[in-house]
């Protein structure tokens, strides 16, 4: 298109050194088109939703002041939500939340929200651990339910963004995921998770949760096989491909493109999409 840069919208492509596992752009990808959103942190510092959007308003300003316009790429839809919607996350209460988090029953969790916010409650997943702690952090910690920031993910007014989602079918999604982490072992990313393992400081709590690391850090511990690591990694990719459709799915302003065998067949229905907003 000859004017688009590509924003990164990834809450993991964020950590320097996290570049196999997490597929970031390579140094000849960036080299050919500017990418932004990439390595804003080290693997043991915390990133939140705010300070990616912070950064994400920076990127955003210097290429719309160069002539040029914005293509947000990535999966973490909360960020994504977050740049496309304005929304303003409450802030965060670190000690509610390391309490929170030594309760390891995510079943227990929920039902202490649908108690202390049951319109939060109902509108996520009970075991998605992650937002159910974050949700219970700000009605603990700011003494207001979780709800009452905002509208909420349910609603997606207009946004002048056009959101385009490629879709495989689950048995071919199956398969590009096992071969995917085979791509990605033969790169070098047991090394890499080995070298991260090795940091002066020990990892935050969203790099090392992130899938893929977490089994593999298990691994070069000592803690189970190569081939245990890879089965668990590859199973939490599949589940998790799942809910990030489903995520996707609801909000009824993407547009989908279906892909049945080679994915440079999606492109001129994108082309097409983008090029209609101009």
């Amino acid at each position: 298109m000859g004017d688009v840069e590509i924003v990164a919208v990834d809450a993991l492509q964020v950590y320097r050194g996290m570049d196999i596992g997490t597929a970031k752009p390579t140094l000849a990808d960036r080299a050919e088109i500017p990418h932004h959103g990439l390595d804003l942190a080290e693997p043991w510092q915390d990133v939140t939703v705010v300070q990616y959007l912070a950064a994400y308003d920076d990127a955003v300003a210097g290429i719309v002041a160069s002539g040029h316009r914005p293509l947000l790429v990535g999966g973490t839809g909360l960020y994504l939500r977050a740049a496309v919607d304005r929304l303003q996350p409450p802030g965060e209460w670190p000690a509610v939340r390391v309490a929170l988090e030594a309760e390891p029953d995510t079943a227990a969790l929920h039902a202490r929200l649908r108690q202390l916010d049951p319109d939060a409650a109902r509108k996520m997943e009970p075991s998605n651990r992650r937002r159910v702690i974050r949700a219970l952090e700000v009605c603990v910690g700011s003494g207001r339910p979780f709800s009452s920031y905002g509208p909420g993910l349910d609603h997606y007014p207009a946004a002048g963004i056009v959101q385009i989602g490629l879709r495989w079918r689950r048995e071919d999604l199956a398969r590009r995921i096992l071969a995917r982490f085979e791509d990605l072992l033969a790169a070098g990313f047991v090394e890499e998770v080995r070298r991260l393992a090795g940091a002066p400081e020990p990892l935050s709590r969203t790099a090392r949760q992130a899938i893929g690391y977490a089994e593999l850090l298990e691994h070069v511990a000592g803690l189970c096989s190569l081939e245990e690591a890879v089965a668990r990694a590859v199973a939490r990719t599949r589940r998790f491909a799942v809910r990030q459709e489903r995520w996707f799915r609801r909000d009824p302003r993407v547009h989908w493109v279906d892909i049945t065998t080679d994915p440079l067949d999606a492109v001129p229905a994108v082309l097409g999409a983008l090029t209609a907003c101009v």
